[in-house]
């Protein structure tokens, strides 16, 4: 536990250590854990951190500039919301705020099938579009109706999750039984008395399960957990025709979220996509896999300039965020770093995670002798530090 108060917070971390404070446990849990031994969850932050920068002196610092673009969209720093499942768990109307907070910001946010606000919801509270995550169900009729509502609130890129068809063994969701919304077992309560401002804030919204599906998918009035609601839809058949029926389906950008090996990336850009996102879904689905920064350098080598790469997992800072982009990524999507801030503080915490990032992204920048994020490359890293598409550190 942090030793400072909580009106200081100074990083990430700290904003983890509010958020392990202030949010039930099953919900912390969820967020912040990986599949089985958490070998994989623990590597993409280590593997990050064995990453050296070139400090680089007598260099003019003035006019920098973070302004990049992401599927031709542009944002004020190469980082965008990454979908999470049950985000307004984390905090009421988690979704909404954290939409908003981007919206603020100038970065792109993208909802979850999963999420406790539904497309409507954050559309209503919203002007900027945002993007919508996809998870492919079993049932056709209902992933074409999430898509034609994603059309109808006017989301500006739709991002397919190829990862999540079978779900990761998570011991933590197991041992906690964890439920959206809560059951009231005795020991949940016994947790949520010592979350008083969680409750206060839950009693005082009405969203508080799955929007996306409870009265929209055919037979469901209630969802009892996400295990249930994946055992029992989520397709394990899916493949590269059934993307391609998505795609012509949307008609509009589409991104690939969930590619750790270069031969998979490259049949992702020969779908024609816009985007693919170097990921292994934070550590909670392969265990034992390659962290996302390890994996990176090979997937850009092998796509080269047919498709935008971008990376998640294991980043807490503007460093890690250079990091990446110096080893290939156009963009960096964030899950449980602003979802500590969100658990923490709300909208405001989320603002506070996206101003820290930046700020951090934009001192390393100017120590390593650059101005500009379009100048970032593998020269502001150390030799030997970094992995290679031959070489994995």
């Amino acid at each position: 536990m942090s030793a400072y108060p909580s009106s200081i917070v100074c990083c990430v971390e700290d904003m983890r250590q509010l958020a392990r404070r202030r949010v039930p446990r099953m919900f912390y849990d969820y967020a912040d854990s990986g599949s089985w031994t958490e070998s994989t969850y623990r590597a993409n932050e280590e593997d990050l951190q064995k990453i050296k920068l070139r400090q680089r002196v007598a260099v003019d610092m003035t006019n920098r500039s973070l302004h990049t673009t992401m599927a031709g969209i542009p944002t004020s720093m190469p980082v965008a919301i990454a979908p999470t499942g049950l985000t307004g768990m984390q905090y009421a109307d988690g979704e909404i705020l954290a939409a908003r907070a981007a919206e603020k910001f100038g970065i792109p946010f993208t909802l979850s099938t999963m999420s406790i606000c539904s497309i409507e919801d954050v559309a209503a509270y919203t002007s900027s579009p945002f993007w919508f995550q996809l998870y492919v169900m079993r049932d056709r009729a209902f992933v074409e109706n999430l898509i034609e509502r994603a059309k109808a609130a006017k989301c500006s890129a739709l991002m397919i999750t190829l990862d999540l068809q079978i779900l990761g063994q998570r011991h933590k969701d197991v041992r906690n039984a964890m439920t959206a919304p809560p059951r009231l077992t005795a020991r949940n309560l016994a947790d949520l008395v010592t979350k008083p401002k969680w409750c206060w804030n839950m009693l005082h919204t009405e969203r508080r399960t799955f929007r996306n599906i409870v009265g929209h998918a055919k037979g469901v009035s209630d969802l009892s957990s996400l295990g249930a609601w994946t055992a029992e839809q989520f397709d394990p058949r899916l493949d590269w025709a059934a993307i391609e029926w998505i795609k012509n389906r949307w008609g509009g950008k589409v991104i690939l979220k969930g590619v750790l090996d270069p031969e998979d990336a490259r049949l992702a850009a020969n779908c024609g996509v816009d985007a693919i996102v170097v990921s292994n879904h934070g550590g909670r689905q392969l265990d034992g896999a390659l962290s996302s920064i390890n994996a990176l350098p090979p997937i850009v080598e092998a796509v080269g300039k047919d498709v935008e790469v971008w990376m998640d997992g294991g980043v807490r800072s503007g460093q890690d965020v250079l990091k990446a982009v110096a080893l290939g990524a156009r963009g960096v999507l964030i899950g449980r770093a602003f979802l500590y801030g969100l658990g923490a503080q709300g909208e405001a915490g989320v603002t506070k995670v996206l101003q820290m990032i930046a700020k951090e992204m934009d001192i390393t920048m100017a120590l390593c002798g650059r101005r500009r994020i379009d100048e970032i490359d593998a020269g502001i890293l150390v030799p030997g530090t970094y992995p290679t598409p031959t070489h994995r550190v």
